[in-house]
């Protein structure tokens, strides 16, 4: 009569150069895949559906050179470039992207309304309206900062009210701005969904184009 069975040996362990070769195997195929395939394919992918907005939405003058990016407001519609040209809403960074900012004081603070009185106080005194009034109405969205400090939006009200100082910078009458104005208006997708706007920087560059100086 044989005796019991001997339960099978164990599998030798692995050596620890094993485990090290297996991991290190691991990173360089999550570095591949994840590093340069996955964000290859998605680059190429942008360019044959959206190449201009994977490009970074470029602008550019007639004569070809590259202004800025469609998305981001810039100092050339910030008043900065003199009274002829459209602005933009007030930038708590200057427009620079690289800088932090505090998000803008909200409706119930008291900083809002010192903020809008400073920035309307500039703008006076710059002819900002076209008129010495300071009755004049000015749009909030002109008046006031974006969350992000570079939107380079506007609703068609914000520029409209600053034809006037535009044209007498400019030698360029009120109807052919009303009609460049018109022209650069973006209507929302479906009605009541989203609000009309002016990209001011578009607008400028074919304001500036107007004027053979882009």
């Amino acid at each position: 009569m044989s005796g019991p069975s001997r339960p099978p040996a164990p599998p030798p362990a692995l050596r620890w150069t094993t485990h090290v070769r297996a991991g290190a195997v691991f990173l360089v195929l999550a570095i591949l895949l994840t590093g340069v395939a996955y964000p290859w394919v998605v680059t190429e992918v942008a360019q044959v559906i959206a190449p201009a907005t994977a490009n970074g939405s470029l602008l550019r003058c007639p004569n070809g050179t590259i202004v800025g990016s469609a998305d981001i407001a810039q100092n050339l519609s910030a008043g900065k470039a003199g009274p002829g040209l459209f602005w933009a809403r007030p930038s708590l960074t200057d427009y620079n992207t690289t800088l932090g900012a505090e998000s803008p004081p909200g409706p119930s603070d008291p900083e809002l309304l010192a903020l809008l009185n400073e920035t309307i106080a500039w703008m006076n005194a710059e002819n900002a309206t076209g008129n010495s009034s300071p009755n004049a109405v000015l749009p909030y969205w002109w008046v006031a900062p974006s969350a992000s400090s570079v939107d380079p939006d506007l609703t068609p009200s914000a520029v409209l009210v600053q034809i006037p100082r535009v044209s007498a910078n400019t030698n360029l009458s009120v109807a052919i701005l009303m009609g460049l104005v018109n022209d650069h208006i973006t209507e929302p997708p479906l009605p009541y969904l989203g609000v009309a706007f002016v990209n001011v920087l578009e607008l400028d560059i074919a304001l500036l184009a107007l004027e053979g100086t882009c």
